[in-house]
């Protein structure tokens, strides 16, 4: 059992509390077809209005495949979680035919590097509040080179094609860190292009060109990758905010972008 890290910190520890909060920026509307999606991971209280934009729209799947940063470089490079997943509103059960599909590849079983990892427990309470009887593919990307990650959507995307299963692909990450609102939002806009048509050697290109902070481009760039191979044409952004819309404090934000793939 994967139990909570970031409970009574990046959101409430009470199941109660949680799903209060979740009632109040979850809004389930005009569901879309996607394969995919991009969702922010800060504390609720700063990134979970965009990151509802996705999860209001969301469909359901039989898995849902959740892929990001690894923000402590503990454990494998591409590390894959077997473990059910607790949070204050539940278990979370993995999807293990899958994970023993990928397993071996690129991606590889190690708890470890999920042990105290953030970007991927914040998303899982967000599918717990809409939806049940699904189940979870955890993958945290330590090494985020394009390389890597065109071998984690590739291997990802075979091993759902071959158990015809349904899957959404989201990939965890937050965009520019701690910069000037006006710096962020320009920075953002170049990589949110790229992303938006879904090609990956622009992302890496602007990624570098633009010195950006995006610490998720990784996984980003694996579920544009899986996605496009499932039979995504097109990114939508759904929202777009910085830390400061929340704080009022514009001189160090954070960027949000909520992305959905169809």
């Amino acid at each position: 059992m994967r139990f909570p890290a970031v409970a009574g910190q990046f959101y409430p520890g009470s199941g109660a509390e949680l799903g209060h909060q979740l009632d109040g920026m979850l809004h389930p509307e005009n569901e879309i077809s996607c394969l995919g999606a991009v969702v922010p991971h800060a504390g609720y209280m700063y990134s979970g209005q965009v990151a509802a934009a996705v999860y209001s729209r969301l469909p359901k799947a039989e898995t849902y495949v959740i892929i990001g940063p690894n923000h402590h470089g503990l454990g494998l490079p591409v590390a894959l979680s077997r473990d059910s997943w607790r949070t204050p509103l539940g278990v979370a059960e993995p999807d293990l035919e899958l994970a023993d599909l990928l397993a071996g590849s690129i991606i590889d079983y190690d708890e470890t590097a999920h042990r105290h990892e953030h970007s991927i427990e914040v998303q899982i309470p967000f599918l717990q509040k809409r939806f049940q009887g699904f189940k979870i593919l955890p993958i945290c990307m330590g090494l985020q080179d394009e390389q890597t990650a065109l071998e984690v959507g590739q291997a990802l995307s075979r091993a759902a094609q071959k158990l015809n299963r349904s899957c959404i692909v989201i990939a965890s990450s937050d965009f520019t860190h701690y910069e000037p609102q006006e710096t962020a939002r320009k920075v953002d806009a170049k990589l949110l292009e790229s992303i938006l048509n879904m090609d990956v050697s622009e992302l890496y290109d602007r990624v570098y060109r633009y010195d950006a902070t995006a610490c998720g481009y990784g996984p980003i760039a694996a579920t544009i990758t899986a996605t496009s191979i499932l039979g995504a044409k097109t990114g939508q952004l759904l929202a777009y905010a910085t830390s400061g819309d929340v704080s009022g404090d514009y001189s160090q934000v954070v960027g949000y972008a909520a992305i959905a793939f169809s």
